[in-house]
């Protein structure tokens, strides 16, 4: 498991989490999106996917984005 996996974020709502992503295409792709962008994030910070500091920056904000709205489903459910 990787750091800032959705269900280390969202440890309560694991069952939610993979409920929702079966029955609603938006929050699937939102889920997708952000599992990718993760993995682009811990790339950059260990260094396997070097980049620049501004683009990291911009990758970690998109991540926390997702993850709010992915908050946001989760705690309309």
């Amino acid at each position: 498991m990787k750091p800032h996996d959705l269900t280390e974020e969202f440890p309560e709502d694991a069952a939610k989490l993979h409920a929702l992503k079966g029955r609603d295409a938006h929050f699937a792709r939102l889920v997708a999106e952000y599992e990718e962008v993760n993995e682009a994030v811990h790339e950059a910070e260990t260094r396997l996917a070097p980049t620049d500091e501004a683009h990291e920056e911009e990758l970690r904000r998109r991540r926390l984005a997702l993850k709010d709205e992915i908050r946001r489903m989760l705690q309309a459910v």
